[in-house]
């Protein structure tokens, strides 16, 4: 089981950068809501290749798998075949 802490810590670091102090939950949409740019999704995609080994190769790339901690959580039991929590 992967911990989902790090992604939170880690949207909320770019959060931050572009000047975003605001809390956010796991389910609400950071890029589609304008909240992250596309420059950030980039960013979000190498920590995630890195961090958890995702191979977006093999999976195709789809922003909305990465709009939410939620998704990115569904992305990752895709990944690995894991449940998250």
């Amino acid at each position: 089981m992967h911990d989902l802490e790090p992604i939170r810590q880690f949207l909320g670091e770019l959060l931050v950068r572009s000047g975003d102090l605001d809390s956010f939950s796991d389910e609400e949409p950071l890029f589609s809501s304008g909240r992250l740019q596309s420059i950030d999704g980039v960013e979000l995609v190498v920590f995630l290749e890195e961090k958890f080994g995702v191979d977006f190769s093999k999976l195709g790339f789809d922003q909305a798998a990465i709009d939410s901690v939620t998704n990115v959580a569904r992305l990752l039991e895709r990944s690995s075949g894991e449940s998250l929590g």
